[in-house]
């Protein structure tokens, strides 16, 4: 995770040892001038003191050699359910997903990779994200696709929770670990979650986190950014009927988002885990499905190397795959 030097503080020392009071200061004719606004500093006999200097504590991003992904939603809008269905699909039916090794947090990605895995077989939602607190999760995923159009990449996602996102608004700004990412020189990627029953009450917090990224000198003409109307469940269904439907929804319900993501030229989809039903207070998925994670995998992968996950190869790599079967 990020590296944070504690910056020297003064705090550590005893104060009151270090400046002295004068009380007895005097005048030219020797009369005491008693003014406890006046201090002075001991003489150090010790000529070999020093002093550090404090070397700041603005937060730097630790590896930056990968593709950053870049997680945007309110508190419960379904960030941690997309990213773990993100995976899920990524390492049981694209090709192997493992943690990239010499990260600083590979064990802890590992740990919450497994986690992740055994939960959604079981039908457990993840758990929400810690808040002030940047989830980087550091991957390198290797397609089973054979073409040489299509290698491994490094995936490093980065999640926070969606109270976080509120300190942005009227002017405001995030902790220090978010804005590190922010603010560094790395190939970032967007995903934007708002829920389906919670997308009208959002329109204006996306809206703002654009407009955030845009102050930051990210030109939304040339970044990555998804919008995914998570929770599509509770339509009713698990899919869209025509790509209309999708547009008609977001126009009516996100009409500035919907504003930006036609002026820019962005993407949209939709989302949704598969049936979720209330067991005994918990929400637990009584049917998966991960045909909208699917979209979203490829959509990344394709925007990072150029190429779609399933690319059937060159001309001759078709004609070398076909003796190969």
């Amino acid at each position: 995770m990020i590296n944070k030097d504690k910056p020297f503080s003064f705090d550590d020392y005893d104060n009151e040892n270090i400046f002295q009071k004068h009380d007895d200061f005097q005048d030219l004719n020797h009369h005491s001038i008693e003014n406890p606004a006046i201090y002075s500093t001991p003489e150090v006999d010790d000529d070999d003191s020093f002093v550090p200097t404090s070397s700041g504590s603005t937060t730097t991003v630790q590896n930056k050699d990968s593709n950053f992904v870049f997680f945007y939603g309110t508190s419960a809008s379904g960030k941690s359910v997309i990213l773990s269905a993100i995976l899920y699909y990524l390492n049981s039916f694209a090709g192997v997903l493992r943690p990239k090794l010499g990260s600083p947090n590979s064990r802890e990605a590992h740990v919450l990779l497994a986690d992740f895995f055994e939960n959604i077989k079981k039908g457990i939602l993840p758990n929400r994200t810690t808040r002030d607190q940047v989830t980087r999760l550091d991957f390198v995923f290797d397609p089973n696709n054979k073409s040489k159009k299509v290698p491994p990449i490094s995936l490093s996602f980065l999640e926070t929770a969606g109270e976080n996102h509120n300190e942005i608004s009227r002017g405001g700004k995030y902790v220090d670990g978010i804005e590190a990412y922010l603010n560094s020189d790395i190939p970032l990627n967007f995903i934007i979650v708002t829920s389906y029953d919670r997308a009208h009450h959002e329109d204006a917090k996306i809206v703002e986190f654009l407009d955030y990224l845009e102050r930051k000198g990210k030109n939304l003409k040339n970044v990555n950014v998804l919008l995914v109307i998570s929770k599509w469940d509770k339509s009713g269904n698990l899919g869209v009927d025509n790509e209309q439907h999708l547009e008609n929804f977001i126009s009516e319900r996100l009409s500035m988002t919907n504003n930006r993501i036609d002026t820019y030229n962005l993407s949209k989809t939709y989302f949704t885990i598969g049936n979720v039903q209330n067991q005994a207070g918990m929400e637990k998925i009584t049917l998966l499905n991960l045909d909208s994670a699917e979209i979203i995998a490829k959509w990344l992968y394709h925007n990072i190397v150029g190429y779609d996950l399933d690319y059937e190869g060159t001309f001759w790599e078709k004609i070398k795959f076909s003796f190969s079967k």
